[in-house]
Order: structure tokens, then C-alpha cells, then sequence
């Protein structure tokens, strides 16, 4: 059910309320010593929640295609070819050669 704002004429006091589309607007100020005449505001009026499956692009699926997306899970994964550098390595210098004692 949506959520209407109301204002209160006389106090200034506002206020939501969860109605009906079909219920008949406020005309009262729900607060005791006021009483004055609400005026409905404008706004989003209705708060959508959603719960439970099926918002998701998924849920509507073909069983066919969350099988097959069953079976990709299952799947080990592919393992990556190793990293090859494209620039020849540099040569270590060579090692200084020991004198003969």
C-alpha cells in the first residue's frame, strides 16, 4: 500500500500514512489540540519494496540456460597461459674471473 505525506494546515505538522489508493483522503490533523484541515502532498506516493525472487535478470531464465550455467560452474577453471616477455633479457655480466694464488 502507498505512503502519502500530509501537512497540517493550521500547525504545520507533517505526516505520513500508509492508505489505500481507494481510502478517502485525511481532512483532520491527527494531533489532539490541533484538529486543523490536511492538505495531501504531492510527492513519489508509493514506496515499492521489493522482496522475494524474481527482480533479477536471472530468475526469468529458460531451465535450459541455468543448467547450462549449473554445468559452467562446476567447471574447473581455465588456467592462464604463463607471461612471456616480448623484450630480450639482458645477459648477466660475466663473473670476474679469479686470480691464480
Amino acid at each position: 500500500m502507498p505512503t502519502y505525506d500530509y501537512e497540517c494546515q493550521k500547525c504545520g505538522t507533517r505526516f505520513e500514512v500508509v492508505q489505500s489508493m481507494n481510502d478517502a483522503k485525511l481532512e483532520h490533523c491527527p494531533q489532539q489540540p490541533c484538529g486543523g484541515q490536511v492538505k495531501r502532498l504531492l510527492g513519489t506516493g508509493a514506496g515499492i519494496i521489493f522482496k522475494g525472487s524474481g527482480f533479477y535478470q536471472t530468475d526469468y531464465r529458460s531451465s535450459s540456460y541455468q543448467a547450462s550455467a549449473k554445468s559452467d560452474t562446476g567447471a574447473a577453471p581455465k588456467e592462464c597461459a604463463p607471461k612471456t616477455d616480448t623484450a630480450p633479457a639482458a645477459s648477466p655480466a660475466p663473473a670476474p674471473a679469479k686470480a691464480a694464488e
